[in-house]
């Protein structure tokens, strides 16, 4: 049977593998000349990494245990920079949802693409702490 704590060590991977995979999509559609449809790839892995992280922030929220001294420090931290994350996705999906809706998805391209690079960089970090919990404190999530 399935335990509620297992609930979010499942979730977790999707926010970091859809986020990760799409920041690469997206530095392809910057730097490859010839289009092959890497940035809307990029803006449908942004889309499902957002929703996603939603779910994994939800199941940490609802469904991890308690910690006390080291490890809850972490702990903390990594909440911080999990909440960081999902606001990041957030708004990046949202400004980028913006511009596709108006039929132009390459405007600021550069500022959501700094954007992305900001939300790759704080769901690496996210990930990273939680990994030390599990493999430092033996604390499962």
């Amino acid at each position: 049977m399935i335990e509620t704590s297992h609930f979010h060590p499942m979730m977790v991977h999707f926010p970091i593998a859809l986020v990760t995979f799409g920041y690469i999509a997206e530095l392809g559609s910057i730097f490859v000349k010839k289009e092959l449809y890497l940035s809307k790839i990029s803006f449908y892995l942004l889309i499902f990494g957002t929703l996603s992280a939603i779910t994994a922030y939800l199941t940490g929220q609802l469904f991890t245990a308690d910690m006390s001294g080291a490890a809850e420090n972490i702990r903390e931290w990594h909440e911080t920079f999990a909440g960081i994350t999902l606001g990041l996705l957030i708004v990046t999906s949202a400004i980028r949802s913006y511009y596709c809706y108006k039929g132009d998805c390459n405007k600021y391209k550069w500022s959501v693409f700094a954007l992305y690079s900001l939300v790759t960089i704080a769901v690496s970090i996210t990930g990273y702490l939680g990994g030390t919990l599990v493999y430092s404190y033996m604390m499962p999530l």
